[in-house]
């Protein structure tokens, strides 16, 4: 029913989410000064979570996992248990007003009865926390590695754990104060507590922008709980084939790192695909790990320079050009067209779901 009824709506995600912030102001005004002053991203996120948390229903374990994780994530934002009613509440107004005479009083409840349980998980992940909300950390390196991309690295001033393959909510109180958005952390766990960013400006990006073009050394961020779950099986016994796009590349460069610490039986391929060299912004430091390293290999792409000495084309066409590769263990990180494409060719080459592990990301603004 769940799905059913978010059919009706689904072409209306824009409004509803609209509807459903302004409803939510309307009669709790004081919870505007808990989101950012730009709204935009804010809005379509909303709807994602609500999304994804439908898909993850048929799965009780990954469901359970999911919303735990969304509980801790929103201490960062001060949320305390009353709000969950009152978002509950506008959320379904918004839905019921947009689905028009299609809706019916099954629906609500049914909607309802899944809300109670999505914000009990919510809760249970938030009180079971014992880290806090988020962390404070120091900007110790920053380099420009294209004209839109940079790499930079951070010093928490309390350690942060985390696992190699999860990503953070990152947030700069001095250049957009309560803008939070996801990037992976591109290295396993150091000694030091240090943690690396790969960050693309998209366009004016609000955050990504900030990130790129006005982050100095020196500058405190903000962090919030790691979340994610590609990250590596260690009783696995099978090669593995890493298939990163653009800075896509991070999740992929922490777990190469934590391979490095351990692995001596296992193939490693990795498959690096972007527009133009230029985009290739961390290849010297994938080919000094190969050299390094006699189990891994590493392969790049261009899809949109003929100079390129390498491989030509889409990543995902790349990787069907290898292989076999139906006994493999699949990473797979990039933009969501990137991945789509990937995972119909990993499909097409008969290689099972359950051995894919993959984040799709949207370019974040």
């Amino acid at each position: 029913m769940l799905k059913e009824s978010w059919s009706l709506i689904e072409e209306h995600q824009e409004k509803v989410a609209g509807y459903f912030y302004a409803r939510m102001f309307l009669s709790h005004p004081e919870l505007r000064d808990l989101f950012p002053v730009h709204m935009d991203m804010q809005r379509s996120r909303l709807l994602g979570a609500i999304v994804t948390a439908v898909q993850t229903l048929e799965d009780p374990e990954k469901f359970d996992s999911y919303l735990r994780g969304l509980g801790r994530d929103h201490r960062k934002f001060h949320v305390e248990p009353e709000h969950y009613e009152v978002v509950g509440g506008a959320l379904i107004e918004a839905m019921r007003q947009y689905a028009g005479e299609s809706w019916s009083v099954e629906y609500d409840q049914a909607w309802a009865d899944a809300y109670a349980v999505i914000a009990s998980k919510m809760l249970s992940g938030a009180e079971a926390d014992t880290n806090p909300p988020y962390w404070y950390a120091e900007v110790v390196a920053h380099e420009r590695r294209a004209q839109d991309i940079a790499v930079f690295t951070v010093q928490p001033l309390q350690p942060l754990e985390f696992r190699a393959g999860q990503y953070v909510s990152v947030e700069c109180p001095r250049i957009q104060p309560r803008l939070w958005r996801t990037y992976s952390v591109a290295n396993a766990p150091r000694r030091d507590n240090t943690i690396e960013f790969h960050v693309r400006a998209v366009g004016a990006g609000w955050v990504s922008s900030a990130l790129v073009r006005r982050l100095e050394v020196g500058d405190m961020i903000r962090l919030a709980a790691p979340m994610g779950s590609m990250t590596l099986d260690r009783r696995s016994t099978r090669d593995t084939v890493f298939i990163a796009g653009g800075t896509g590349l991070a999740p992929i460069k922490s777990l190469l790192e934590e391979l490095t610490r351990y692995n001596r039986t296992r193939w490693v391929h990795v498959f690096f695909g972007a527009r133009n060299r230029e985009d290739l912004y961390d290849l010297p430091d994938l080919n000094r790990l190969a050299a390094r390293y006699p189990w891994l290999s590493v392969v790049t792409a261009c899809s949109d320079d003929p100079t390129f000495p390498g491989e030509q084309g889409q990543i995902s066409d790349v990787v069907a050009r290898y292989g076999p590769w139906n006994e493999h263990d699949f990473f797979v990180s990039g933009s969501g067209p990137m991945v789509k494409a990937t995972l119909k060719t990993l499909a097409e080459q008969q290689v099972p779901s359950i051995r894919i592990k993959y984040d799709s990301f949207s370019e974040m603004a």
